[in-house]
């Protein structure tokens, strides 16, 4: 199995590297630009160029075709190719699930989990709903499928958290699929939607901006964040959207993986890469932009994690009518 190799790993992670990129090395994003997979992976490109963490350039190649089952599968095929990295968020399992594209994240080594991403109950500024309670409550007045939440994708994370959040509020939405988050945030921007669930990092320009409203945050703790980014409000002053009577607590994975087949020292010298990336004031700033949950995992932890996590998606998809029959 090739989630085996990162279990090699842990023990020579911290050792000296006996391998290191010998050309060019092809950042993966099963996703399309301008979301938060997207943002990641390309500030990731520039911090290592800036402070000189490899001598390879990194270069990131947008795969998106196929609810990013292109992207997956091109590096499953890549057996031993250590020159090729991918960044991962749900549709990790979401894809596999959904479609039964031959694809599980087992057919890929796991490196490291560099964080984790919160979902936001947005709304247009404009809206007349100040909280996620007048929001809520606004839905369940009005005939089912009256109010249209945008997301990225079918059958994907934005799909399962409005799925969640009709089950908690009793009430079907009208779900409009786009192509990416960056998508997602301007068509709320521009109305033609009446809410979305992006990451913060998809919405954060426009919320600076004044444009768009965060009405409640899908996690069980509020964000820790408290520094001011719009005139009233820093990522802490959003309340958790259980405290306003919904639920929903969701977070989804940026994880990175390489081949099947690669070495435990090429492996090694991915997760040192990310550690000393993570260790910079640009990764703080990056993190704190985003409202990200810092939490980093290699080796069997992450294994472990990526496991159990497959299998609450394999629940909420069964729940949701989701699975591909």
């Amino acid at each position: 199995m090739a989630a085996a190799t990162a279990l090699c790993a842990a023990s020579v992670g911290g050792a000296a590297q006996a391998w290191e990129p010998a050309k060019p090395v092809e950042f993966v994003v099963p996703a399309g630009t301008g979301g938060g997979a997207d943002q990641m992976a390309r500030f990731i490109q520039g911090v290592v160029a800036k402070n000189n963490l490899m001598k390879q350039p990194i270069i990131v190649v947008n795969k998106a075709g196929g609810a990013g089952a292109e992207g997956f599968l091109d590096v499953k095929g890549a057996k031993g190719d250590a020159h090729k990295i991918v960044i991962t968020l749900s549709n990790l399992y979401t894809t596999p699930l959904a479609t039964g594209v031959p694809f599980n994240w087992r057919d890929l080594t796991p490196v490291a989990m560099l964080a984790q991403d919160e979902f936001v109950l947005w709304v247009n500024a404009e809206s007349p709903y100040k909280t996620a309670k007048e929001y809520i409550d606004a839905i369940k007045a009005q005939p089912a499928n009256s109010f249209k939440m945008g997301g990225t994708g079918s059958k994907q994370e934005d799909q399962i958290i409005t799925a969640m959040l009709e089950k908690a509020v009793g009430r079907k939405l009208t779900y409009i699929p786009y192509k990416g988050g960056g998508d997602v945030a301007v068509q709320l921007v521009g109305k033609h939607v009446d809410s979305t669930v992006n990451n913060p990092i998809e919405a954060e320009s426009h919320w600076r901006a004044g444009k768009l409203r965060a009405l409640c945050v899908m996690d069980k703790d509020k964000l820790p964040y408290s520094s001011k980014l719009t005139p009233t409000q820093s990522w802490n002053d959003i309340p958790t959207c259980a405290s306003a009577g919904v639920p929903v607590d969701y977070l989804m994975l940026r994880g990175i993986f390489m081949p099947p087949g690669v070495t435990p020292d090429q492996v090694a010298f991915y997760v040192d890469l990310f550690k000393k990336l993570r260790a910079l004031p640009e990764w703080k700033d990056f993190m704190d932009k985003g409202a990200f949950k810092q939490t980093f995992m290699s080796g069997a932890e992450y294994v472990d994690w990526l496991g159990k996590n497959e299998q609450m998606h394999r629940e909420l998809m069964k729940q949701a009518g989701f699975l591909a029959q």
